[in-house]
């Protein structure tokens, strides 16, 4: 059994995967080819934002984005602790300082109600993270934001297809980032990513910062870095963005199933998905106080697991220094107990009740 199966996506999509690669062998634009422009365009239909600037990673859509609003040493920037490392990491890189906000215990998402007491004079951005596929409250966060005069980024790393309110995530703010990493809803076949904006003038700031802040040919206006997205990531991203709307489908379909299933479970507590908004579960998470044995059951019987994320930020020893370790416990309460089971498009019926009954006999 896969935890991901890419192997079953692309041999469902080979034909599509494969002539478009082939056109980029072809014309060889290996570099802002055409493909670049084709997908920017289409991702930001798909969302409904003015621009798309396709980037190297979904790291780089984050460290891209503070740079383009000019944050850096001396500036704070509010955050969550339970995510992936990048969100965080991107703050330090430009010199500023994440502050770190406790989250939801129903979603894992940053709480909304502990962000403005975290407000400083310092504070020069908000950025949730649309965790597990599911948007933050972005209309409660951005209203907050409105009042202090902030930009939110939207860290949609996980969520790209999803709705908050009817609106695509990625342009439920002033900046949506994601990742096309392969594991991704939406993955290309190495690194990737995208910054979405309505904005005029930060898009042509990322623009000229993802190729070393150049304006034009041999002319700098600004710092910038190598942080173009490969035409031959952009080209299989074409190819699976026309099926990318059923695989949303089944994901949704699939979530809903495992949360039909383990809801009455012993032991097993379920994230809560918002009645305003829709996941595309790129992880499907749950909580077990008995995590360790649990995860050796599913193991012994041949059903793979991860673990996002083990440790929070503010506990991480880079990153201590920023916080005190203490002062996120349901982050911390919820390291020791998450874990993610098998989630992709192509996960069988048979296979999920599998999963399910492991689940159901480690957690009694």
């Amino acid at each position: 059994m896969d935890f991901i199966d890419l192997k079953t996506q692309y041999r469902a999509l080979k034909p599509a995967i494969d002539a478009q690669i082939q056109r980029v062998l072809d014309h060889g634009q290996y570099i802002l080819g055409p493909e670049v422009g084709e997908l920017e365009a289409r991702l930001a239909a798909y969302t409904g934002a003015a621009h798309c600037v396709t980037v190297a990673s979904g790291t780089e859509a984050l460290l891209i984005s503070l740079m383009a609003l000019g944050i850096g040493p001396g500036d704070e920037v509010i955050t969550t602790p339970f995510t992936f490392v990048a969100t965080a990491e991107v703050i330090v890189l430009v010199g500023a300082k994440p502050v770190f906000v406790d989250v939801e215990a129903e979603t894992a998402n940053i709480d909304p109600r502990r962000i403005e007491a975290a407000i400083t004079p310092r504070t020069k951005a908000i950025m949730p993270v649309s965790l597990y596929g599911q948007p933050a409250d972005m209309d409660e966060i951005g209203a907050i934001a409105a009042r202090h005069g902030l930009p939110v980024i939207e860290d949609a790393a996980q969520s790209f297809g999803a709705t908050y309110e009817g609106r695509r995530s990625c342009n439920l703010s002033a900046i949506g980032c994601t990742s096309f990493f392969p594991s991704k809803p939406l993955g290309c076949y190495g690194d990737g990513g995208a910054i979405f904006t309505s904005d005029d003038a930060l898009a042509k700031a990322m623009r000229e910062i993802r190729i070393h802040g150049q304006e034009r040919r041999y002319v700098h206006t600004r710092i910038g870095v190598g942080g173009r997205m490969d035409t031959l990531q952009c080209a299989v991203l074409l190819a699976k963005l026309d099926r990318f709307d059923w695989e949303v489908e089944q994901r949704a379909r699939l979530g809903e199933s495992y949360a039909r299933q383990l809801r009455e479970v012993p032991n097993v507590t379920l994230f809560t998905l918002r009645p305003d908004r829709t996941s595309v579960h790129a992880q499907y998470t749950i909580r077990v106080p008995n995590r360790e044995a649990v995860l050796a059951t599913l193991a012994a019987r041949g059903i793979p697991t991860a673990v996002h994320y083990p440790v929070p930020l503010n506990q991480q020893p880079a990153y201590a220094g920023f916080c005190c370790p203490d002062c996120t416990p349901v982050a911390a309460r919820l390291a020791d107990e998450v874990f993610s089971l098998p989630m992709h498009p192509w996960l069988s019926a048979e296979d999920q009740e599998r999963i399910v009954g492991a689940v159901r006999d480690a957690a009694a």
